[in-house]
């Protein structure tokens, strides 16, 4: 990864950090959107970033709002936010039709970008997607966790992959509810590749097959790798990843 990003200025005056494969003219390209307190920079990114580069695909990661390099603070992010990011990097920094990777949280913006930029769209590749989460996780609140939230606003929750808790906030969960997918049909036409893993302790699988069934095309599918977690980061996890992008890119290549 470019240890030196590049930034895209927003018209509020703050800046997000990007690394890009350019592409050339005419060829597909594939934007990553990473997990919840992720970066541009993890595995996944990086293993795309070099698929890409060999496959002659562009290639764009980058930091969310108040993650990474990017301005902001995480607690003042939002899904809604996020999905901004993710519609500004699109109109910004690619042309023609464009492969979403979402990981994780990742996932969910993927699924809102989608349904606002549909014409953009040539597909959709989901790892351990977690569209609602923020429902999970004001659910698996106990008392004291809730009055905390409900007296300041942010409430520390424990991740299972870092030592560092998530600073939940307030307007996360509000802005997480206004946003659900799963309670409806989800507009989406592109096909759809859904990566899951069955020894995923933060995010069930069953999220993957409810997604699916609520996207209404009909080109979806949901691979289940039964000693996957919820990283997916290891080498054969990563050889699917792209062997899934490839098959992606080639319905979309004229």
């Amino acid at each position: 990864m470019n240890s030196d990003p590049q930034f895209l200025q927003l018209p509020d005056g703050s800046r997000r950090a990007y690394d890009r494969l350019a592409a050339p003219p005419g060829a597909p390209g594939v934007v990553f959107l990473h997990g919840l307190m992720s970066d541009r920079g993890g595995t996944k990114a990086q293993a795309l970033r070099a698929h890409c580069s060999t496959r002659g695909y562009g290639f764009v990661s980058f930091d969310m709002f108040g993650h990474g390099a990017s301005s902001g603070r995480f607690e003042d992010g939002t899904i809604s936010r996020w999905t901004q990011d993710a519609i500004a990097v699109l109109d910004a920094l690619t042309l023609g039709p464009q492969i979403l990777v979402g990981s994780s949280m990742g996932g969910w913006v993927m699924v809102k970008t989608a349904v606002g930029r549909a014409p953009r769209i040539g597909g959709l590749v989901g790892i351990a997607v977690a569209p609602d989460f923020t429902e999970d996780l004001l659910a698996a609140l106990n008392d004291d966790q809730r009055a905390l939230l409900r007296r300041e606003g942010i409430v520390p929750v424990q991740s299972d992959y870092d030592t560092r808790p998530y600073p939940i906030s307030r307007a996360l969960i509000d802005d997480g509810r206004a946003n659900m997918v799963l309670a409806r049909a989800v507009a989406i036409t592109a096909p759809v590749r859904l990566l899951h893993g069955q020894q995923d302790t933060s995010v069930d699988w069953r999220k993957s097959v409810t997604l699916a069934e609520k996207i209404e095309g009909s080109d979806v599918e949901v691979v289940l790798i039964k000693d996957g977690d919820h990283r997916l980061s290891r080498p054969q996890d990563l050889r699917k990843l792209c062997a899934t992008v490839d098959e992606l890119v080639a319905k979309v290549r004229p």
